[in-house]
């Protein structure tokens, strides 16, 4: 079997149980999971990097009788659209907390026992109060490392006592590293990665309550998400709920009436 370059620039063997999975926990029609697996195969050769791989599937889907399939297989790379700046996926962190039941509030200013913090999400519910290091980077090979779980934890003392934190959590849209997840566990600290942990990771969380972010969109043009970003829309729910949104935009009635569509198409998945 050939290798594969995964982003970090590690090779693994190719695995078909790994395209199947990711093809499955992206909710792929089950007449097709099995035509965008031999899709990939063909198309394999020593070395291949894994984003080669994730394209070959985005075109299979996009070239398929329901081409708003792609949309829902590129979840992680419309998260990584949400950028440049932290601002969105924070929203975004926010937005999937809500889902859950907790009240949130994102960039707040609390001063604390040294010196003043910005706090990227701050979380309540049931009693517990939760201060959030929210790590957004837009490149899959990008981890966060042992220093965010040092000054996450180091935030978290100093304001805990006067603002009555009872907890403190890093979520990131990619990885972390082992010294990163050793210390955030030494110190009773919650780590949230892009697959990590099991059946909570970011990924989970998402596909769990299916939040497609408006980067997901492949109808709208780049400097039209980012347009949106920058209006605060982060969320196709939110979009379907209220399509005015979409005014900022200036788009003709053809534009707008195939960008509904596919919004449409995936807030139907959401209910």
């Amino acid at each position: 079997m050939v290798n594969v370059v995964k982003a970090s620039g590690e090779k693994e063997s190719f695995s078909e149980e790994k395209v199947m999975n990711s093809i499955k926990r992206a909710g792929i029609p089950h007449n097709i999971q099995h035509e965008v697996l031999s899709h990939v195969k063909e198309g394999l050769y020593e070395n291949i990097p894994t984003s080669e791989i994730y394209k070959h599937i985005i075109e299979f889907l996009r070239k398929s009788e329901s081409p708003l399939n792609a949309a829902k297989y590129s979840l992680k790379e419309g998260i990584m659209q949400l950028g440049p700046t932290g601002y969105p996926f924070e929203d975004y962190v926010s937005e999937i907390l809500i889902a859950q039941g907790w009240s949130t509030k994102v960039r707040q200013i609390l001063v604390g026992k040294c010196v003043q913090h910005e706090i990227d999400v701050i979380a309540e519910k049931e009693g517990r109060k939760i201060m959030i290091e929210a790590k957004f980077h837009n490149g899959p090979g990008i981890k966060s490392d042992v220093h965010v779980a040092l000054y996450t934890k180091a935030r978290f003392d100093d304001i805990k006592e006067k603002h009555g934190f009872t907890e403190a959590w890093i979520v990131t849209n990619t990885k972390v590293t082992q010294d990163a997840l050793s210390y955030a566990h030494c110190e009773n600290m919650i780590t949230i990665s892009w697959n990590y942990p099991d059946n909570e990771s970011l990924s989970d969380l998402v596909e769990k309550e299916k939040l497609y972010p408006i980067t997901s969109v492949s109808s709208l043009t780049n400097a039209q998400k980012q347009l949106l970003l920058l209006n605060g829309v982060v969320l196709c729910r939110n979009v379907c709920i209220n399509p005015a949104q979409l005014k900022v935009l200036g788009l003709d009635s053809d534009q707008e009436q195939k960008v509904l569509s596919e919004l449409n198409f995936l807030c139907q998945l959401s209910n």
